[in-house]
């Protein structure tokens, strides 16, 4: 189909990286997925043997993204839309939480991401042309008790996304964050990494939000196959947005915080004008 763009996904062995390279491949389009090892790519080589090509790669092994990626474009041809993917969930109290959690958070959903984007971007600019999807979280602009290394690293991919949209809209590239609330993916599942509880003090207020959290898994409002549908309208777009939410409990939610924030900033104004030369 005339239509039909090479799309690179990173982590496509579950989540929205799987649906959204299903419905890729099913609607005709050309998939490159990154896998951790040698049986995923079998497993998703054999969605379609013509269209989908596997590539063992973690996004944390950023000495090899470049020599990869330049494999890619070499081999395979010109990749039009990268989406990053790959990521996971932290959840645990701050005060409990590591830096080295922290640090872990940061390197797959911020660095993994960005590492990718400094591989592509050279090629896009000589292009002229290109897409990227930053999948983010309604996480990125609202934040809850229990997830502030996961929201933290989605703020920064947020902001990262939104001036990347503006440095390289010169050269036809554009940039979406592409930030979904609650899906019925393994991301609260066993793709979550849980700090065990130490501090009684927090008992109270996060134990119940660490069992809900747990007890909604698998029953998520978010269907990831239509999120996945409208990725791809997004991917077709002539002109994408810098930012869009999937789900209504993402759209309710951050106008709530949007709305909340407006709303603290008039009752502060005065103050914010006082220091003013």
């Amino acid at each position: 189909m005339s239509t039909s763009k090479t799309i690179l996904i990173t982590g496509v062995s579950s989540g929205f990286g799987r649906a959204l390279a299903s419905e890729a491949l099913e609607t005709g389009h050309r998939v490159i997925g990154t896998v951790r090892n040698d049986e995923a790519l079998r497993a998703f080589e054999a969605l379609s043997p013509d269209r989908a090509h596997g590539v063992v790669l973690d996004v944390t092994d950023f000495a090899r993204i470049d020599s990869v990626v330049a494999d890619i474009e070499a081999g395979l041809g010109t990749v039009d839309v990268l989406v990053n993917n790959a990521g996971y969930g932290h959840e645990g109290i701050f005060e409990e939480s590591s830096l080295d959690e922290m640090r872990h958070q940061f390197d797959v959903n911020v660095f993994g991401a960005v590492a990718m984007i400094k591989a592509f971007v050279p090629y896009f600019r000589q292009r002229r042309a290109g897409h990227i999807l930053n999948i983010t979280s309604m996480g990125g602009t609202i934040t809850m008790p229990g997830i502030a290394y996961y929201c933290g690293s989605k703020f920064a991919l947020e902001g990262i996304s939104d001036t990347l949209s503006k440095e390289l809209k010169p050269f036809n590239i554009f940039v979406t964050a592409v930030a979904p609330g609650s899906f019925r993916t393994d991301w609260a599942g066993r793709s979550m990494h849980r700090t065990p509880r130490s501090i009684a003090d927090y008992d109270a207020s996060f134990d119940p939000v660490r069992k809900a959290r747990a007890e909604k898994n698998g029953k998520q409002l978010g269907d990831p196959r239509k999120a996945a549908q409208a990725m791809l309208k997004i991917i077709a777009s002539p002109t994408p947005p810098a930012h869009l939410l999937l789900g209504s409990d993402a759209l309710a939610l951050v106008r709530e915080k949007l709305s909340r924030t407006a709303s603290e900033i008039d009752q502060w104004e005065t103050l914010t004008r006082s220091t003013d030369g």
